[in-house]
């Protein structure tokens, strides 16, 4: 919530029972499928997480930009295995970064391991328009999360796709209202983003998931 952003999964505990379930909310602003596992978070999740557990994995937003300067979150672009190592600018050291979809594999599998199910998502959409349609990510990191869910064997929620339709059907200026910039949600927004997620999941008829929401 700071500057009035907020993210979808604070409020994700409105829309399930939580005498039934618990909801853990591990996501940190401004991390990467990259820097979410290199800066340690991913180790803090991995061992909560038990056999009948569901895990949501949404990356994207972030993964783009500089390899090693300023932030240096980047993850190469797709899902192959290719690598490259660079030095970093914050400790004149050698990282390997991998893609995109190496990383998710890394959550997946893992998680998969502990006997979890997982939910892959593609990322919220930004406030970017062409004429009265919002810009999709269907060609990028929606895309690429799509391959890898299919790849593993594991559910995928088009959540950009989900909730740019519900945008367009609001239309320009009261989704306007959603946003806080191009990218960040409002706490409306935020809500409004989560009933498209509960759209999402109520789709995949054999989600076990589905028993505890409202």
């Amino acid at each position: 919530g700071d500057g009035g952003q907020w993210g979808w999964a604070s409020f994700f505990t409105q829309f399930v029972d939580t005498n039934l379930i618990t909801v853990e909310n591990h996501a940190l602003g401004g991390r990467s499928s990259r820097t979410f596992y290199t800066e340690g978070l991913w180790n803090k999740v991995l061992p909560g997480i038990k056999k009948g557990d569901y895990l949501i994995i949404q990356f994207g937003h972030n993964d783009g930009g500089s390899f090693n300067t300023g932030r240096a979150r980047a993850s190469i672009n797709g899902i192959g295995k290719e690598s490259q190592t660079f030095i970093m600018e914050k400790n004149g050291g050698p990282e390997e970064v991998f893609s995109f979809g190496h990383y998710l594999q890394i959550y997946i599998r893992q998680a998969k391991a502990q006997g979890a199910t997982v939910i892959v998502l593609s990322h919220t959409p930004g406030n970017t328009w062409e004429g009265d349609k919002m810009v999709r990510n269907n060609e990028t990191y929606g895309l690429w999360s799509k391959q890898v869910a299919e790849q593993e064997g594991v559910h995928f929620i088009d959540m950009n796709d989900f909730i740019a339709k519900r945008c367009e059907a609001l239309g320009k200026e009261k989704t306007n209202e959603l946003y806080k910039d191009r990218v960040h949600t409002s706490q409306e927004g935020a809500i409004f983003n989560c009933n498209a997620l509960i759209e999402g999941l109520k789709s995949i008829s054999e989600l076990g998931l589905n028993k505890y929401l409202k």
